[in-house]
């Protein structure tokens, strides 16, 4: 009888936990019971990183993270000195234009910011402030020959 009660509760539970995750669940089938595998699949695009010396880099990128972020966890070199707090430059790539035109509008910050890089171009934007969402599938995100990093000469941040 405790156990019917707690599978009960449990199926409440985890029903409840999956109203907005249905898409992303499987269902497992495990002693005649169903149950959900909460390890979810993320969603992710394919970009391309066009390097420094214009070498390409294909990587999956996981939707809802930032482009400094997914630089980063593919060992590309893109600095991010700030840490991702809106206060250098250094994280700046290029667009090509059909993406920008998509892109949310930078803040004041960043455009400020912006005003710093090296090599600005109109399809610019710090990479700490975009994210990526589907309309980034078989794109190309350009890294500038150079950075001005006002931080400390020569300071890389360990991605954490």
């Amino acid at each position: 009888m405790f156990t019917k009660k707690l599978g009960s509760l449990l199926n409440k539970t985890i029903g409840q936990q999956l109203k907005n995750y249905n898409n992303n669940t499987k269902k497992i089938l495990l002693n005649n019971k169903n149950l959900f595998n909460f390890c979810a699949e993320q969603k992710t695009v394919n970009i391309i990183f066009v390097n420094k010396d214009k070498s390409e880099t294909p990587v999956k990128a996981e939707i809802g993270k930032n482009i400094l972020q997914i630089a980063h966890e593919n060992e590309i070199d893109l600095e991010g000195a700030c840490e991702m707090s809106l206060a250098c430059s250094t994280c700046h790539v290029i667009f090509e234009q059909d993406l920008y035109d998509k892109l949310e509008e930078a803040c004041e910050e960043e455009e400020d910011l912006l005003d710093l890089a090296f090599g600005l171009t109109e399809t610019s934007r710090l990479g700490c402030q975009v994210k990526v969402d589907e309309s980034f599938e078989g794109q190309k995100v350009y890294l500038p020959s150079a950075t001005r990093n006002f931080y400390v000469d020569g300071h890389k941040p360990q991605p954490h």
